[in-house]
């Protein structure tokens, strides 16, 4: 018995010895690749923008880090997404042009960087993107889902007690009619032209060229590059590389890479409002998704 129990104090001292050391080395890890770390020499920040773009909280404030750091001579705005909800992509938007005043900051496009992923990267002063990267998609798009039919097959009838006629527009409960269609029409051309006007200022493009390319299709890097989205091709490598020659860093820079916030599900289920894509219209609405169409 005594054996026994000596054999799970013994395990138990092992496991509690792993486990300091992973946390240990997991700490360590951290801190050297924060902005608290020992080297003091130039560097280029590397900001990711990652899946979809639905909450611009951590990039934002990962933008506004670099911005302090007198270390940071550049930033290089990794980009791979598909885009997101409008106001976020727009916020992360303001955010890199702020920024761009400050310090020298170059995109670098990944496999995805359509429509709110592209928006958000032309506010940098260059983009770099593979020559096999699917960019573009410039527009925008409103999924509602109507189940009227479903529900009624099941028995289940909707009842809506509202205070004005357009209150419960987009409820899955009934079709939209005409006239909330042309509603929701007129919002989608206003964004879309908000869209349009930022793209033409920031790649010093005309409007109208524009407007012949922002019809929701995709390009390749190349075409990309062609069309003037894009203005070099190459990898994260290159973007760094040229983001350092604009900031004028002698040498080869320190890379500082922000760290990713681990993916928490319980994090995600209460921030992301997953259990109320269904039933909150406003939600449906007012996150009026830049989405990439296959």
């Amino acid at each position: 018995m005594r054996r026994r129990r000596s054999w799970i104090i013994g395990f138990l001292g092992v496991l509690a010895i792993c486990l300091l050391v992973v946390l240990g080395t997991d700490v360590l890890t951290r801190w050297l690749g924060s902005e608290k770390a020992l080297p003091t020499g130039e560097k280029v920040a590397v900001v990711r923008v990652e899946g979809m773009v639905l909450d611009a909280r951590q990039v934002v404030e990962a933008l506004e880090r670099q911005a302090k750091d007198p270390k940071v001579k550049a930033i290089v705005l990794r980009v791979d997404s598909p885009g997101g909800a409008v106001a976020p992509t727009q916020e992360i938007f303001r955010a890199v042009r702020a920024l761009s005043k400050k310090k020298r900051v170059v995109a670098s496009l990944g496999s995805m960087a359509t429509s709110g992923g592209y928006y958000v990267a032309c506010a940098a002063e260059r983009i770099v993107a593979n020559p096999g990267t699917l960019t573009g998609s410039i527009g925008v798009v409103v999924h509602l889902a109507n189940f009227e039919k479903l529900l009624s097959k099941l028995g289940i009838e909707g009842q809506v007690v509202k205070s004005g006629d357009f209150k419960d527009m987009g409820s899955m409960y009934r079709p939209l009619s005409e006239r909330e269609r042309n509603i929701l029409q007129e919002v989608v051309n206003d964004v879309h032209e908000q869209f349009v006007e930022d793209v033409a200022r920031s790649r010093n493009m005309e409007l109208e060229k524009v407007r012949t390319i922002a019809d929701g299709r995709i390009f390749s890097g190349r075409q990309a590059k062609g069309l003037g989205l894009v203005d070099e091709l190459g990898g994260l490598k290159e973007a760094i590389q040229l983001a350092a020659k604009m900031a004028q860093i002698k040498g080869e820079p320190l890379v500082l890479e922000e760290p990713k916030e681990k993916f928490s599900l319980l994090r995600w289920l209460l921030d992301s409002s997953f259990g109320s894509l269904v039933t909150n219209r406003e939600y449906l609405l007012s996150g009026i998704l830049f989405l990439f169409q296959p």
